[in-house]
């Protein structure tokens, strides 16, 4: 008994508090005039289902305004063109539709009701009115090929993934970032740049361009001596270790092998360290691995700086190099070498 009179009380309750509008055109019309659905009329032009719309009907459409769809927006960290670019766009459109015309007095609690993407959404009145997880907020706005509920979020069905755009290489993000320019370019002085571009995945820590200004100035030499040095690939092969390895995989005392053959060790005390140098930016992943930046260049204990030739052209960044080399076929036998410092 009791609730069938809460019940009552909410249908009540929806009809005196929440005014109803006249007809004053059809579906798309009435969103198209109220500038608070902005973003719903572009995701109906663009998932060409404006005509549909239009239609003789009758529809029933949950509309989301523009602050549903911000919420949304911030929520899956997309911008609006992004969303209206995902090819789940009409599906999820059609998941706010349902055929007929439902005002809110045939709703009742924990009625079913199936939509025009082909999945159902739940109503609930225990507290207001809900759709799903969304409260509508203003009822019954009639139009003249159905009416219009709106809601404070939008609808997702569960069928809907969001597309992800193709994640770039670690050289291809490398590349795309002038705080790496002076690694970029040592990479392809070293011919290592196809390398880092192959299935991987890797773990690089990447010195940036102040990384190496600063060892520069300690070893007194140009960015030109740098780049011609004969042991610059295993210097730079130093940054590298087989594997996917993420900063939350990290232990204090941690070892891990490099794909030059020596180990490098984690230090947690104070931040993340990798040998002296601090890791000031962590987490980029890549579509073969991840990065993280460091701010000091790493220097195997085998590196001897040599005398060199300025005769040499160095590459300019941004132009890939060829590999000789075998980083590829070293990496898949070498994985990950992870052991405790003891």
């Amino acid at each position: 008994m009791k609730k069938v009179v809460s019940l009552i009380m909410a249908v009540m309750l929806l009809m005196v508090a929440i005014p109803t509008s006249a007809a004053e055109g059809d579906i798309v019309d009435i969103a198209s005039n109220d500038s608070s659905f902005s973003i719903l009329v572009t995701a109906l032009q663009t998932a060409e289902l404006v005509e549909a719309l239009q239609g003789e009907g009758p529809f029933t459409v949950f509309a989301p305004t523009d602050e549903a769809f911000a919420s949304l927006l911030e929520a899956l960290d997309i911008t609006a063109e992004e969303l209206l670019s995902q090819s789940g766009l009409a599906d999820v459109l059609l998941y706010h539709v349902v055929q007929g015309k439902v005002m809110s007095t045939d709703l009742t609690d924990e009625m079913m009701a199936e939509t025009l993407n082909g999945e159902s959404i739940k109503v609930d009145l225990s507290d207001g009115v809900k759709i799903n997880e969304s409260t509508v907020t203003t009822a019954d706005i009639e139009a003249t090929n159905g009416v219009i509920h709106v809601i404070d979020t939008v609808l997702i069905p569960e069928g809907f993934t969001l597309d992800m755009e193709e994640e770039m290489s670690i050289v291809d993000i490398a590349l795309a970032d002038e705080n790496f320019s002076t690694l970029v370019a040592a990479l392809q002085q070293a011919d290592l740049v196809s390398a880092l571009q192959g299935e991987g995945p890797f773990t690089v820590f990447a010195p940036t361009n102040d990384a190496f200004a600063a060892l520069l100035e300690a070893l007194d030499i140009s960015a030109e001596q740098l780049l011609l040095q004969p042991d610059l690939a295993e210097v730079l092969l130093y940054h590298v270790v087989g594997g996917k390895v993420m900063s939350t995989d990290l232990t204090d005392g941690l070892t891990a092998e490099t794909l030059n053959g020596e180990s490098v060790t984690f230090d947690l005390d104070d931040g993340v360290k990798v040998n002296m140098s601090t890791v000031i930016g962590t987490d980029v992943e890549a579509s073969n691995g991840v990065i993280h930046v460091i701010d000091t260049v790493l220097v195997p204990e085998g590196f001897t700086l040599q005398e060199v030739e300025h005769d040499t052209e160095i590459p300019k960044t941004g132009v890939a190099g060829i590999l000789p080399f075998a980083l590829i076929g070293a990496a898949g036998i070498a994985g990950l070498l992870f052991s405790k410092k003891k």
